[in-house]
């Protein structure tokens, strides 16, 4: 087994430094968005340890209206890990040292591919490597996370509409880039509703602006009394008396982000339309203008009846995580 560990090091070791020597051609990722491929020896991947390293890496994806895993875990021992894997957008090592002091995380990028994220964990014991693992939950998500809005962000600036940004970055001063199939739907002067339909569902975005009034503007009850203000008004159903607001049935939750030199709250909860059948869930960004008169929101919301919802979420959660201001673009 030991023998084993130290040829995969020396593997990926090998491939750092032929990444770090100078430029080299990468090949292209494999894997679909929110993939990650776990491999570390196969005597250790048990019942239960493969139970408990699911569920610190891959838990239920927040706030949606079913479970559905935040990634899609493919488990591969070391002995099986091929030229094949090698090119996966998202591969992470666990491996059982004994030698290993203090256990550790080290997350390297383009190895074999690109752009390509790898997570290495090493600690003496199985023991220690989940409590690693558990510990350092938070980040090890958001590391995967952001490199899968990275890559879609990549491709959305390629194939942008920059007439949408433009537009928006008249109203509110910065803009999120959008890729050249979402169109305009609605445009005021404190809002723009911005959306796309693929498969039965709709991606949409809603950017809008309201005074900032005192120091309670970003508690995340007056985030949602604005948004059910806002949307009531500004999103109307089909049916009469119909408008779109946030469900009670599962309580929205904030946190503070700084992503970009940007400082937002993060606000993730369910969307639904009051008389009437239609819901879904929502993520929202809300910060201040730059001249602090303001509150800015950034809306990414999904409608897809009877289907699975993390990816479409994924995907255009990402075009709001590429806000930028003009000044900046």
């Amino acid at each position: 087994m030991k023998t084993i560990h130290f040829l995969l090091i020396g593997l990926v070791m090998a491939g750092m430094v032929a990444c770090e020597d100078g430029p080299q051609l990468k090949r292209n990722i494999s894997g679909k968005a929110g993939e990650i491929v776990v491999i570390y020896d196969k005597s250790l991947w048990d019942t239960t340890f493969t139970k408990e390293v699911r569920s610190i890496i891959a838990p239920i994806y927040p706030a949606l209206p079913q479970q559905e895993p935040i990634f899609d875990l493919i488990n591969l021992s070391t002995s099986s890990f091929s030229r094949t894997f090698e090119i996966h957008r998202n591969l992470v090592f666990l491996q059982i040292m004994p030698d290993t002091v203090p256990a550790r995380i080290v997350v390297k990028h383009d190895i074999w591919a690109a752009p390509q994220t790898v997570v290495i964990v090493n600690a003496p014991t199985g023991e220690e490597l989940l409590a690693l693992l558990q510990q350092e939950q938070t980040r090890f998500i958001n590391i995967i996370e952001q490199a899968e809005r990275d890559r879609m962000n990549t491709v959305i600036k390629r194939t942008e509409d920059k007439s949408l940004r433009d537009t928006v970055n008249k109203l509110f001063g910065g803009s999120p880039y959008f890729p050249d199939y979402y169109q305009m739907r609605k445009k005021t002067d404190n809002f723009v509703w911005i959306d796309y339909e693929i498969q039965k569902a709709q991606l949409r975005i809603f950017i809008y602006k309201y005074p900032y009034k005192d120091s309670t503007a970003l508690q995340l009850e007056n985030i949602i009394a604005q948004r059910n203000k806002i949307l009531k008004q500004e999103v109307p159903g089909a049916r009469e008396n119909s408008y779109m607001t946030t469900t009670s049935i599962l309580p929205p939750t904030s946190r503070n982000v700084l992503y970009n030199k940007r400082h937002f709250v993060e606000t993730r909860g369910l969307w639904e339309l009051e008389n009437d059948y239609m819901a879904g869930p929502f993520v929202s960004h809300s910060f201040f203008a730059p001249d602090g008169k303001d509150i800015i929101v950034l809306e990414a919301n999904v409608y897809y009846p009877r289907g699975k919802k993390r990816d479409f979420l994924r995907q255009v959660e990402a075009i709001i995580y590429s806000f930028e201001w003009e000044e900046n673009q």
